[in-house]
């Protein structure tokens, strides 16, 4: 049962972050651009809870897209510091780790927080230096890919160790950041894809779950409309209109048999039937699949992020929270 898991759950002996500081008020006080939601507050207060009781905390944060995890992951690391530790924050692609970098980095603007980033792509000089200022412990918050796990990279004193879409992730890579200091840091694990919690329990019975429900206000409703085949025309119709306002579409093929051939098969199928709609003199579109070369792929991906694609048709490789606020319209096939 799921009380026995809680039961048998080991007792791991974890770091004590014993004060909520200056950095954390200071942010908190003058820089939070928002208000918190309750479902946030509550979060931050587990949070807060499980890092001063001197166990290891291991959490769950589920919230949808848009729920506000991020900044809940922010005033966790800046406790961390506050705490002379340090934080890192690990995502499974360069553009959802690009992506936290560059937001956590807008918020810290008149900080005292020094935050950097890695990832497979840092050029060797700027690596090097990273490097050397998590070694000394002057770098409080990094943010990459797994390219965190790498045996060169050394903390001085690591706290906190925050894994988005940890399902990308397998345990022996977890257990490298686990190791990346002599007790075990802190891990909040967060996921975007909604879990019950019984079953959160089951599958994930080593770790508490926290539940962020309610999006922050001001957010519009999301519309959710099913169409048959024969009005195909009408919805690219209404995509057609979404780009002449200066919106993206994205247009995804999910898995329809067991067979990456197959899936492959019916994407570029697909692909076809979209540029008949939308003439590449007219509109750009750019596809993403799994069976691109990585460097193809982030191409891709970038050229719809930075809005030079009007149209990105993909697979469901794009499940990963990648945030474009300018996209209006997802087109799910079958």
């Amino acid at each position: 049962s799921i009380c026995k898991l809680k039961q048998n759950r080991q007792f791991v002996q974890g770091f004590i972050f014993s004060k909520v500081g200056d950095t954390f008020h200071q942010f908190y006080k003058n820089a939070l651009p928002f208000q918190l939601t309750e479902d946030q507050k509550n979060v931050v207060r587990e949070i807060r809870q499980d890092t001063q009781t001197g166990k290891q905390m291991n959490r769950l944060l589920q919230g949808d897209v848009g729920s506000g995890k991020t900044i809940v992951a922010l005033l966790c690391m800046l406790l961390a510091k506050d705490n002379q530790f340090q934080s890192c924050l690990m995502a499974p692609t360069e553009i959802l780790a690009q992506q936290h970098y560059i937001s956590l980095k807008e918020l810290m603007i008149n900080m005292p927080v020094d935050i950097g980033y890695l990832s497979g792509k840092t050029k060797s000089k700027e690596r090097k230096e990273l490097l050397a200022k998590l070694a000394d412990g002057s770098l409080h918050i990094i943010i990459g890919t797994h390219a965190l796990i790498e045996e060169a990279v050394i903390f001085k004193n690591l706290g906190l160790c925050i894994i988005d879409e940890q399902h990308r992730f397998g345990v022996a890579q977890r257990k490298k950041l686990w190791d990346k200091n002599t007790m075990p840091p802190h891990i909040l694990v967060m996921t975007a894809t909604p879990i019950p919690r019984t079953l959160a329990m089951t599958a994930y019975g080593d770790l508490d779950v926290s539940v962020i429900k309610n999006l922050p206000p001001g957010r519009k409703p999301i519309t959710t409309i099913h169409r048959p085949e024969i009005h195909r025309a009408k919805v690219m119709e209404f995509i057609r209109h979404e780009i002449s306002l200066g919106r993206q579409a994205y247009i995804v093929y999910p898995l329809i048999e067991e067979s990456e051939k197959l899936d492959y098969e019916n994407l570029l199928q697909g692909f076809e039937q979209v540029k008949c709609f939308f003439h590449a003199h007219q509109y750009n579109i750019a596809m993403v699949h799994g069976k691109q070369k990585p460097i193809e792929r982030e191409q891709n991906m970038q050229s719809f992020v930075q809005g030079k694609a009007h149209i990105l048709v993909a697979t469901t490789v794009i499940e990963v929270g990648v945030n474009v606020p300018n996209a209006s319209v997802m087109l799910i096939e079958s």
